[in-house]
């Protein structure tokens, strides 16, 4: 097993100022034409309820940060945590909260609203924010935060279309002795990598105080569906690392895998209002 760590200064990769002061949940995705695009919840009030729209950033290369384009998905109600997948020639945007919304894409500019279907949704699954896997026979796994009586999980759903999604139970759920029980769940901004045969969960875990907000739990398995129950400091199955990290994105330029951090003005980010990386390196 490779345990990641953070290896080097963060630095600025996009700083919106347009379309809102701050980023905290986001994805990354490139363009048929190699174009590295951010998408990330934002707003000039700061807080989750105001929070209806994604700011969007371009760039060549990261030689400079990712420049603002428009928001996208102003819809006129809560957009939160996206996750942008390319498939067939288009873009793929799944996002909370409940119920999961899809919006589909042949650029990355214009959006569109488009049905999916959760079959088998457990009921109170609280549906926040989504990360999907393509596995290596083609079809997808859906990683999705929320609440299983009364604490944290991530729930976990299958697709072979990205529109039809089919519930097969949790890929992690919180034990009896576990930390942070948030209403709302302190699991958040679940996003898994395969390396070295191995899958690594990139898991935040935080009740929104400053003290914890930066704490991201890593989690390995050599099974994508099960990493198993998380009950505190003193359970079994710990962690095999933390990292100081908000909401991190792990993305790979020029061969060189990096890790992302973020989050709300004032609340200790790298660079207040910015979306950072840093490189990701393996020990």
């Amino acid at each position: 097993m490779k345990i990641p760590y953070i290896g080097g200064d963060y630095k600025i990769l996009f700083k919106p100022t347009e379309q809102g002061n701050y980023v905290n949940d986001h994805s990354i995705a490139y363009d048929e034409n190699g174009k590295i695009h951010l998408f990330g919840i934002t707003s000039f009030l700061g807080g989750a309820p105001n929070e209806r729209y994604f700011a969007h950033g371009v760039g060549e290369n990261l030689d400079a940060p990712l420049k603002e384009q428009w928001r996208v998905i102003d819809r006129g109600e809560l957009a939160w945590a996206p996750c942008v997948i390319s498939e067939g020639g288009y873009y793929y945007m799944l996002y909370g909260p409940s119920p999961t919304k899809l919006s589909i894409s042949f650029d990355m500019y214009e959006w569109n609203n488009y049905a999916v279907r959760l079959h088998g949704e457990p009921p109170l699954a609280s549906l926040r924010d989504h990360f999907v896997l393509r596995l290596d026979d083609g079809s997808f796994l859906m990683y999705i935060v929320g609440t299983k009586d009364k604490k944290s999980c991530v729930s976990l759903y299958r697709s072979e279309n990205l529109l039809d999604w089919y519930f097969e139970g949790y890929a992690l759920t919180s034990g009896p002795d576990s930390e942070l029980n948030p209403a709302w769940g302190a699991m958040e901004s679940p996003f898994i990598i395969k390396h070295e045969g191995l899958y690594y969960l990139f898991i935040t875990y935080t009740d929104c105080s400053k003290e914890n907000y930066h704490n991201t739990m890593v989690f390995a398995s050599e099974n994508p569906r099960s990493f198993g129950i998380y009950n505190g400091e003193n359970g079994e199955n710990k962690p095999i690392t933390k990292l100081f990290a908000h909401a991190p994105e792990i993305f790979t330029y020029n061969g060189q895998m990096y890790i992302t951090t973020c989050g709300w003005n004032g609340y200790g980010v790298p660079h207040e209002g910015a979306v950072s990386y840093a490189p990701l390196l393996w020990k």
